[in-house]
């Protein structure tokens, strides 16, 4: 059976990966098992340039099939601030809290209908062996609340109010989001790549 790398540390990331890669003949493997591997310096201007550069170096060093992303949240009124910064929005060690106390300070006292807003996930998939690679990305459109609602999910997702469920990420139940998420739609994409691919 082939190894699939995926370029992340997160448990529940590669847990999502796994489930939704079930039906392919791959073995899914994170990054645990290659400690050198695990700060790849994210320095791309786009999320689509961090995601190819963290499978691309990944894969090379590993020789194996390597799929990473590179997500975070786009809010219109701030110009689609935090972007490829959210996860150190407010300062390089940040924490979710901190993120989420500066994002609800920058709009402070903008209405409702200017909080739009999405969160955004560009997924790269390289293959060392003969440099083929392929980005693939997928959104979901939402709404940034004035206070924090609900105990899953992690960074801004008790703020990220869904209108089609009436809930915030962090109220949907797992199995919802990781059906309606930017990373599932990204991922609904790249299966269809992989299919063609590595599986012809």
């Amino acid at each position: 059976m082939e190894k699939l790398l995926i370029a992340s540390t997160n448990k529940g990331k590669i847990k999502e990966v796994r489930a939704q890669l079930k039906d392919f003949n791959f073995e899914i493997i994170g990054l645990d098992n290659f400690p050198e591997l695990m700060n790849i310096k994210e320095d791309g201007e786009t999320f689509a340039e961090n995601a190819l550069k963290k499978a691309r170096v990944s894969a090379k060093k590993t020789n194996l099939i390597t799929l990473a992303d590179d997500s975070g949240l786009e809010v219109d009124y701030l110009n689609g601030k935090p972007g490829i910064y959210s996860a150190r929005f407010s300062g390089k060690n940040a924490t979710d809290e901190e993120n989420n106390k500066k994002l609800l300070k920058e709009l402070e006292d903008v209405e409702k209908e200017k909080r739009t807003a999405r969160f955004r996930c560009v997924m790269a998939i390289y293959d060392p062996h003969n440099d083929y690679h392929k980005t693939v990305d997928g959104n979901c459109e939402g709404r940034i609340l004035k206070t924090p609602r609900g105990e899953n999910g992690f960074g801004y997702d008790p703020l990220f109010f869904v209108e089609s469920k009436g809930k915030t990420m962090a109220e949907l139940a797992p199995e919802i989001k990781n059906k309606i998420s930017h990373r599932a739609n990204a991922l609904e994409k790249m299966k269809k790549i992989i299919k063609e691919e590595f599986c012809s």
